[in-house]
């Protein structure tokens, strides 16, 4: 890919809870701040919750838009937010999420590399006790993000 999909700005760490609505809220200002996608994209998140969870597992969310508002996608970007209070993801605990945002089937590759990261529970586990935005950014990076 021709940039880095995640940079260290697109990472935060909320020692607080948040709702379902504030952390997809948050992941598509992300994207957008970085210039990955327009404001079109919460609700394209939105659309894609209402008809399946993005819920995966392993309190990992991956909050992404619909296949038919791909156009509100401008390049490809991850943002990573973990939220030590949890977010109540349709009844399903959630620490971390992850908005997806993928030019062309790239979101493919993505999702991949987010859902190896994510399926080993000693990984999750090193992501949960990361400290700083830095150490978090550099974990997910490692793996091959």
């Amino acid at each position: 890919m021709a940039k880095d999909v995640l940079t260290l700005g697109q990472v935060r760490i909320h020692s607080g809870s948040a709702t379902r609505e504030e952390a997809m809220k948050e992941a598509a200002d992300i994207l957008e701040a970085a210039g990955a996608v327009t404001s079109a994209y919460f609700d394209a998140m939105q659309q894609r919750e209402q008809t399946v969870s993005t819920y995966m597992g392993n309190e990992l969310a991956i909050p992404h838009g619909t296949n038919e508002t791909k156009n509100a996608i401008l390049e490809s970007a991850l943002s990573v937010v973990r939220y030590d209070g949890g977010v109540d993801w349709g009844g399903e605990p959630v620490t971390f999420v992850v908005g997806i945002a993928g030019k062309g089937d790239e979101h493919l590759e993505i999702l991949s590399q987010i859902a190896i990261l994510f399926s080993e529970e000693d990984d999750v586990a090193r992501l949960k006790t990361a400290q700083t935005p830095e150490e978090l950014f550099a974990l997910v990076s490692a793996a091959g993000v």
